[in-house]
């Protein structure tokens, strides 16, 4: 299984009846998952039951999802109310007329207000039938098409991630043979600056000398930094492996690196392993930005 990344965008569009309607559904980076719908109104049902399949459908990310709906210029749906009409033909037959006034025609019945209605079925989107089954199945492809879009970035970004991987790993092994870990290297340097300091006039018993470089070895050693940091570049690529939705993990694994990153700083006792360290915390940062991207 592979990663996927939070941000995608996907468009799903058709014609159905006099309608064209489209979904246009992006996500972006979150920690945790919420949709939000825009939909014509009288399409409110449909837009919240789209709003819980996509909920269903992924982790993370913050979505947006919009429904643009156009209808063709048509002429209005009318209808004969025949209740009315019938009411009024009923009463107009019970008439007494006289002589000079003609009975009633059709066309001025139909003129009386309520006779003649506009076809409210014709105009409410939401009671069309075939126009709902058709939004529900775009929503479906709408779905596949962004976690197609989702998984294909995911890739790319599992190739960066990895990339960053064996960088973290390369820098570990570098200060771990880096020689001013050394204990005669540090003793070279502690006897170099006692002699600057002293200014040749004594010399330092070389019994306590190797004494103190030996006890500096001993605080400065960053062998379980660097273990720790090994272990945890072996999670972050079993991650990268396993696939799914990770990036939780992965983010709590940058922190990780960050915090043994900064340790190997603080313990670094030459120039050398300071760069190394320097250059790892800059690395895990570009890391640690990236997995925001994962789900």
């Amino acid at each position: 299984m592979s990663i996927a990344s939070m941000t995608g965008f996907a468009r799903e569009a058709g014609v159905t009846g006099p309608y064209q309607w489209a979904w246009e559904l992006k996500t972006v980076n979150g920690r945790g998952l919420e949709v939000r719908v825009r939909t014509p109104s009288g399409l409110d049902a449909v837009g919240e039951e789209a709003r819980g399949l996509i909920l269903k459908a992924f982790t993370r990310g913050q979505g947006q999802l919009n429904l643009s709906m156009s209808r063709a210029s048509t002429a209005p749906r009318l209808r004969v109310n025949q209740e009315v009409l019938q009411s009024l033909l009923s009463a107009v037959g019970g008439l007494s007329l006289p002589d000079n006034v003609k009975p009633a025609s059709l066309d001025g019945l139909l003129a009386v207000r309520g006779v003649v209605e506009l076809d409210e079925d014709a105009v409410d989107p939401g009671r069309d039938e075939a126009l709902t089954d058709a939004l529900r199945g775009g929503v479906a492809n709408l779905i596949q098409a962004l976690q197609a879009a989702r998984l294909n970035e995911g890739q790319a970004l599992a190739s960066v991630l990895n990339r960053q991987l064996d960088s973290i790993a390369g820098l570990v092994s570098d200060a771990e043979a880096c020689p001013a870990r050394q204990p005669d290297a540090i003793r070279a340097r502690l006897e170099a600056q006692v002699a600057e300091l002293l200014d040749g006039k004594a010399a330092l018993d070389p019994a306590r000398l190797h004494q103190e470089a030996v006890l500096i070895a001993a605080r400065a050693d960053i062998r379980e930094e660097i273990d720790r940091l090994r272990a945890h570049v072996d999670s972050a690529r079993a991650l990268l492996q396993e696939g799914g939705p990770v990036g939780r993990r992965l983010d709590f694994l940058a922190q990780e690196f960050g915090r043994e990153a900064n340790t190997l700083c603080a313990k670094a006792n030459d120039v050398s392993l300071s760069r190394i360290g320097l250059e790892l915390k800059a690395v895990i940062e570009q890391f640690r930005e990236q997995v925001q991207n994962v789900e």
